[in-house]
């Protein structure tokens, strides 16, 4: 279990980025949302051990991240891809892996290659290990990522806005690959990108300026937008009266548009069942109502 009591982040400049978070991870596959700039990457750092918090405790497994010893001993359970992956062009996968497998103490080499081949056979590379990492496309970068992370078999997997710039389908093979490793250790996934939450995680956290603002199920984030979400059909014009427009959709008789909010006026509206991105939207929309009324 991963423990987060009363966290605060401010860097230089007196810029906060996380302001007395409190937070529970536990097994499964976590996700971490919420705007860019929101305070997710800095928590996740935070996590990780890679930068200490300006105020609060963190406890990962017992471990706590104020005591170096308990430092290290959390490290050692963990794996970690963060947004942007340094990569050693020139290496082949393969050699990537035996170079990060070796930084993390692995030191004998019969096991060290054993685990190697079989990640590199889970993250379907494989077939390409010995080429250079240069010539590899994005999701496959994000694949050996993984791979890397997961060396030394952690407990806990921490990833980095993962799909971004990934195609529809490296985006649907990267997903199901994390939610493969959920069943082994605990996976924590930040990402702006709904749908990747929507599809694999079975809790959730949405953080908005540095603060959680939503701890639960996506069924929970779901029903609270649920008796809000409508479509309407026009002749093209936009729906207004304080409407949010979530997808338009273009018909041989009309523009239909899913919208998110009250549909007085509109006699032909229709209550349709929210989605987990609706369920975001209505959330950050209440945040915004509430801030300025």
């Amino acid at each position: 279990m991963i423990e987060l009591r009363q966290v605060t982040k401010t860097y230089k400049g007196n810029i906060h980025a996380l302001n007395g978070v409190d937070l529970t991870i536990g097994s499964g596959m976590f996700g971490l949302v919420g705007p860019n700039g929101a305070g997710k990457t800095s928590l996740m750092r935070i996590v990780a051990g890679l930068i200490r918090p300006s105020a609060g405790q963190v406890s990962v497994f017992g471990n706590n991240l104020a005591n170096s010893k308990e430092k290290q001993a959390a490290k050692a359970l963990l794996g970690y891809l963060p947004q942007d992956l340094g990569l050693y062009p020139n290496l082949s996968g393969r050699e990537f892996l035996d170079y990060i497998a070796i930084l993390k103490g692995m030191t004998d080499t019969k096991l060290r290659k054993q685990q190697i081949s079989q990640l590199l056979e889970e993250v379907r590379l494989i077939d390409v290990a010995d080429r250079r990492l240069k010539t590899y496309s994005g999701g496959m970068k994000r694949r050996i990522g993984i791979a890397q992370a997961l060396l030394g078999n952690p407990k806990l997997l921490i990833v980095d806005e993962p799909t971004v710039g990934l195609d529809p389908e490296e985006r649907v093979r990267f997903r199901n690959l994390l939610s493969g490793m959920a069943s082994r250790c605990t996976v924590i996934l930040s990402t702006h990108i709904i749908e990747d939450i929507s599809h694999s995680c079975n809790a959730l956290a949405v953080i908005s300026q540095g603060r959680v603002v939503f701890h639960g199920s996506p069924r929970d984030l779901v029903g609270n937008a649920r008796g809000h979400i409508f479509t309407i059909k026009t002749q093209g014009e936009q729906p207004n009266h304080g409407l949010i427009v979530v997808s338009t959709l273009q018909m041989q008789d009309g523009v239909q548009f899913r919208v998110l909010g009250n549909p007085n006026g509109y006699t032909d509206a229709v209550q349709v069942e929210p989605s987990l991105e609706d369920g975001y939207i209505w959330l950050m929309r209440q945040l915004q109502g509430s801030m300025t009324g």
